[in-house]
């Protein structure tokens, strides 16, 4: 991942990140080309996004999917609304949870743990097989958890979370490698304000937030339709409420492709034309390197060549 071309917008000036230092976020930050600028750590995922959109910082990463727990809420929903941002690029990050406690600190002695919720959700068989009878609490980030156990006089005798903050913290590792599932990985988005989009690569993912225009029956099929008509793959679809009234949904997607694929563009006028709105987040290339595959009918030429085969009638 870091051996891709940074964006040209994206080589000087300040980046932040959901902080504080030591989180997951913040080591996928790192995976990144340096900017020679300090990263800016915020303690929100809105207040991390709303830097971006007052010009505080020129790009943020959050997070925004978990193979384990799913969409991140605070960001689907934060990047929807608001001042437009797009995402200009990816960062997957294997997600390994490491108990760390003071020095001295035996297994046997820990009675209370403290991590961020996904962290606990993710390492709970681990801690009902060997800490059954410890306290969990569920608060903060991971790296606020190190922290907090760090303090000399800190009721928690333990933290669960990853190696950087950890040892950032000056804390001991006690046991490693405790997820319940050793292929978790988290997705993270690197935002800016609308710019130009870089170009297509052959191996591209575009997200949007989709509003129906009517609630009716078949109203999520017609937008499917928009895709699968033209050969558009989804990635990633997930609902989410519209804050407007209780039942009024509106839909998360990313879509296997570029902007300047003709059948992308397609996809998005279809879409344009029958959704009461579109929010456009983007087009940049996968931190996956997959390629969709084109169908028959649907690639860049195949569209060119439709259209002046329509040319040539309208001539006649």
């Amino acid at each position: 991942m870091s051996a891709l071309p940074a964006p040209a917008e994206l080589r000087t000036g300040a980046r932040g990140y959901f902080g504080p230092r030591g989180t997951f976020t913040h080591q996928a930050l790192l995976t990144l080309p340096p900017t020679g600028v300090e990263p800016i750590p915020y303690p929100t995922v809105p207040s991390t996004l709303d830097a971006v959109r007052t010009g505080e910082v020129d790009a943020a990463l959050v997070p925004i999917e978990n193979s384990v727990e799913g969409g991140v809420s605070a960001t689907l929903d934060n990047l929807c609304y608001g001042d437009p941002l797009v995402i200009t690029r990816e960062v997957l990050l294997p997600v390994q949870f490491t108990l760390f406690a003071r020095p001295g600190t035996e297994l046997g002695a820990i009675r209370r743990v403290i991590t961020h919720p996904h962290a606990a959700a993710q390492c709970r068989n681990w801690l009902a097989r060997e800490l059954p009878s410890a306290e969990l609490t569920e608060d903060g980030s991971t790296a606020a958890a190190a922290a907090e156990v760090a303090r000399p006089d800190s009721p928690y005798d333990a933290a669960i979370c990853a190696r950087v903050a950890g040892e950032l913290n000056g804390l001991t590792a006690v046991s490693d490698g405790i997820g319940d599932n050793p292929d978790a990985v988290t997705r993270f988005v690197l935002v800016t304000r609308p710019g130009p989009i870089g170009a297509p690569t052959g191996a591209d993912k575009t997200t949007m937030v989709l509003f129906m225009r009517h609630d009716h029956p078949g109203a999520l099929l017609e937008l499917l339709e928009q895709f699968a008509s033209r050969g558009v793959n989804l990635c990633r679809i997930e609902s989410r409420p519209t804050k407007k009234s209780l039942g009024d949904y509106c839909f998360s997607v990313d879509a296997e492709g570029h902007i300047d694929d003709l059948r992308m563009a397609e996809a998005l006028m279809g879409l344009h034309r029958i959704s009461a709105r579109v929010v456009f987040l983007g087009s940049y290339v996968r931190a996956d390197g997959v390629q969709p595959v084109v169908r028959g009918g649907t690639s860049n030429e195949a569209y060119r060549e439709a259209a002046d085969w329509l040319r040539r009638l309208d001539q006649h």
